[in-house]
């Protein structure tokens, strides 16, 4: 999992409440056994025209011009800034992988549904609540300024606007320790690998017919 220290990036704005997983990644795309290449999926139903299918060329689909990720403005966008509720719905964790692989690094809202807030730390990607008023008045300076990008300090718990103007963010330790270095549950683990070996190594000792394989 890639680290998250510090961050800078333009900003795209989704102004709709109560995004569910589905339309972040339609349910046809869960058919894939791997964790890579939802990215072109992201928002999909409201990204083309087109009925999309796994498997299709995205340069063979027709985008829809008014949908936010497709105007110029707002291309390489790495920060999504969302209304409250974000990610409800079912619990795909394809959600948190579809917009990760996209090239967002940070969501910021009023709020979350819980289990996508637990899955997108869990995937590297940052989710970020503030307050309503707050995201109101960057809703607004998105807008007013193309080009609008903010710094994301998670060593320091802040966002920082163009200006300069500071916006504390709350963060558990646990998951800013995990952001921090990278670890998702297995490189947590992984930590502990030699301490693994040695119990493995000691317990076939002990109980050789373990290692016995059924031909």
């Amino acid at each position: 999992m890639q680290a998250f220290r510090i961050h800078k990036g333009l900003v795209a704005p989704m102004d709709r409440e109560n995004v569910d997983t589905d339309a972040i990644i339609p349910k046809q795309f869960l058919k894939s056994i791997k964790r890579t290449g939802f990215g072109p999926n992201l928002f999909d139903e409201w990204r083309y025209l087109d009925a999309g299918e796994p498997g299709q060329d995205p340069a063979t689909r027709k985008p829809n011009p008014d949908f936010v990720l497709n105007q110029p403005r707002y291309q390489g966008a790495s920060v999504l800034l969302a209304r409250k509720n974000f990610g409800c719905g079912s619990s795909r964790e394809h959600a948190p992988w579809a917009l990760d692989q996209y090239g967002f690094r940070a969501i910021i809202a009023p709020s979350f549904a819980d289990i996508f807030f637990n899955n997108s730390f869990k995937n590297g990607l940052l989710p970020i609540v503030l307050s309503e008023q707050q995201v109101d008045q960057l809703f607004n300076e998105v807008a007013a300024f193309p080009g609008y990008e903010l710094t994301i300090d998670l060593e320091r718990q802040v966002v920082v606007k163009p200006d300069g103007v500071e916006l504390p963010f709350e963060v558990q330790p646990f998951r800013k320790y995990c952001l921090l270095n990278g670890f998702d549950d297995i490189g947590l683990t992984l930590r502990h690998a030699d301490k693994i070996k040695a119990f493995e190594a000691e317990r076939l000792a002990q109980k050789p017919w373990l290692n016995n394989r059924i031909v």
